[in-house]
């Protein structure tokens, strides 16, 4: 069994007086088969910023512990980027760019451009890149796109000039192109009648 805890985010990161990080706050957690890809949820659990898409968007991937890896690629981001990656005070007819970092950030490794942030030096400004180019692919809109876990930590600990950059991340199913719906929509509609068939075989065996 594995856990899937459905609420990773900066509050329930917590340290220890050396500093260890110790994951706190397992109200929304459920246990989670190795053998299982996907998990049945009558609603959607989180919090807002942090929850991956598929919770909301049946259509787009079943929820699996990719969601935990959206949520981890989230928290990074902030944590690269030392603020917040929606806005959710800023009017939502505003420039995107300006309500949703992971957009903004993607374009700048796009066009070969310095991400600056802050006071940061050379050395750390590796370590923030290499962090958000991670978190970049831990937050793709469809599940079977993000890396697993233990990928995550293999990208981490590797050379920064060995990761490719990821796709731009969005944020509502609606922005993406056309072709990748309808591929979504495909998949979704296939995996229903394999279930259906599957179904009724059961029944009539028994």
């Amino acid at each position: 069994m594995q856990i899937l805890h459905f609420d990773l985010k900066p509050h329930n990161i917590l340290l220890d007086e050396n500093f260890t990080t110790k994951v706190s706050d397992f109200g929304l957690a459920r246990l989670y088969p190795l053998d299982n890809s996907i998990v049945s949820l009558t609603a959607a659990r989180g919090t807002i910023g942090y929850m991956a898409p598929e919770l909301f968007y049946k259509n787009i991937g079943g929820v699996s512990y990719k969601a935990d890896v959206y949520s981890f690629g989230m928290l990074m981001l902030e944590m690269a980027g030392r603020r917040k990656n929606l806005n959710a005070t800023i009017d939502h007819s505003s420039e995107f760019s300006q309500i949703y970092f992971p957009t903004w950030v993607s374009d700048q490794l796009n066009q070969g451009k310095e991400i600056e942030i802050g006071d940061a030096t050379e050395d750390e400004m590796k370590v923030i890149k290499k962090m958000i180019i991670v978190a970049l692919w831990c937050i793709q809109m469809k599940p079977t796109e993000r890396p697993s876990m233990s990928k995550v930590v293999e990208m981490l600990e590797g050379e920064i000039e060995s990761l490719q950059i990821p796709p731009k991340p969005f944020l509502y199913p609606q922005q993406m192109p056309i072709d990748d719906v309808e591929d979504n929509l495909s998949t979704t509609r296939a995996s229903r009648i394999t279930e259906s068939t599957q179904i009724n075989l059961s029944a009539d065996a028994n």
